[in-house]
């Protein structure tokens, strides 16, 4: 499904070209922070042309740069996608995070954006055993009706999109650089799997954009931001990973993490988040019992956005509504809402999303949630 085609209600087409040339021109934009962008498309539908209009006084439309632009037309002539904040087909658990993309280049079938997900990284030096589990893990969450998301680089991450593919599920692929250029190369062939399966090559970054080590950590914002839960299986102390699961931490999603020996210098990642209150997990059923709640929800939501219906809508109104007169006016953890509604976390996670869903709520960094308006 491409951006602005194939539905009625999307309010513009990137077949436009002054529609391509405002979302450049609003990118290039000096003075304009990547949070007041991501609000300004917010604010009217992902439409880039509404929000270059409404730009603050002071700032000036950015120098659109003849080359990225050349660049994305072929990314676009060729099938890709470019979903903008604010708009219809843009996944509503990555427009919920405290920073979200003002923009994703999508390759693939864009609506697996959209089903649950769990995101499993690693280490990229993983050992045999790592990588075997990895597979393991993927392949049951693909049994569970899951989509497993990862970033297509070495180690971990390659075995949890192959053991995906081996079990005929749906995987996403996150990638630090362009949509458009893989990285690592020796991951072509996967990558073509990933597409030839009905997956996803996403990622925030123009066509082009060349693998800058700047640009990882921003990456990894995005795995955890697309998903319910990250399983990190091997990390070492300063591993990537470790940064994608404290991301998720403070988007307020689930962080598990797979022990291993004291020895092993790969699990010491993962001991250290154990220590940081990640659950500890021994088999992707460990992670599902937490997650399954959640993912009916989501799974619902993307069931009623096929059919072109209206985002969910609660059937209790708020004044009625236990868990949001719990939250009040100020913003809550999980385990304060367990001690004020008598519910068990795994029920209070499915509600929270689907009123995360419903736009009635926000989830806050550190794991609080907050009542909108």
């Amino acid at each position: 499904m491409r951006t602005g085609q194939g539905r009625g209600d999307a309010p513009f087409s990137f077949a436009a070209t002054t529609t391509r040339r405002a979302w450049l021109a609003l990118s290039a934009t000096a003075g304009l922070p990547r949070r007041q962008r991501a609000a300004l498309l917010r604010a009217h539908g992902g439409d880039p042309v509404a929000a270059l209009a409404a730009l603050p006084e002071g700032l000036s439309p950015g120098r659109v740069d003849t080359g990225i632009e050349a660049r994305l037309d072929a990314f676009l002539a060729e099938g890709g996608q470019l979903l903008t904040l604010g708009h219809p087909d843009y996944p509503a658990l990555l427009a919920g995070i405290d920073d979200p993309p003002a923009g994703l280049h999508v390759r693939g079938t864009a609506t697996a954006l959209w089903q649950p997900q769990v995101a499993v990284v690693g280490s990229r030096q993983a050992s045999r055993g790592g990588a075997e589990l990895a597979v393991e893990f993927a392949a049951d969450f693909v049994r569970a009706g899951l989509t497993v998301t990862s970033g297509l680089a070495l180690g971990i991450d390659a075995a949890a999109h192959r053991g995906t593919l081996e079990a005929r599920g749906c995987t996403v692929a996150v990638l630090a650089t362009g949509a458009d250029r893989i990285y690592p190369q020796r991951h072509r062939e996967l990558a073509a799997a990933i597409l030839d399966q009905g997956g996803v090559i996403v990622s925030e970054m123009p066509p082009g954009t060349a693998p800058l080590p700047e640009l990882f950590p921003q990456r990894n914002r995005v795995i955890s931001g697309l998903s319910l839960g990250t399983v990190v299986i091997e990390a070492g102390l300063a591993s990537g990973s470790l940064v994608t699961a404290r991301l998720a931490a403070t988007q307020g999603r689930e962080v598990y993490a797979v022990p291993g020996s004291v020895k092993h210098p790969l699990a010491r990642g993962c001991h250290q988040l154990i220590r940081e209150g990640a659950k500890l997990v021994e088999s992707a059923a460990h992670v599902l019992e937490g997650l399954a709640p959640m993912a009916g929800v989501l799974a619902d939501a993307l069931q009623l956005r096929l059919a072109l219906a209206d985002p969910p809508a609660s059937a209790r109104p708020a004044e009625r509504d236990p868990l949001l007169v719990a939250l009040g006016r100020d913003p809550a953890t999980l385990e304060e809402l367990t001690r004020h509604t008598g519910q068990s976390a795994a029920q209070l996670q499915g509600r929270l999303l689907e009123l995360e869903l419903d736009g009635r709520i926000e989830a806050l960094p550190g794991g609080r949630y907050r009542a909108r308006g």
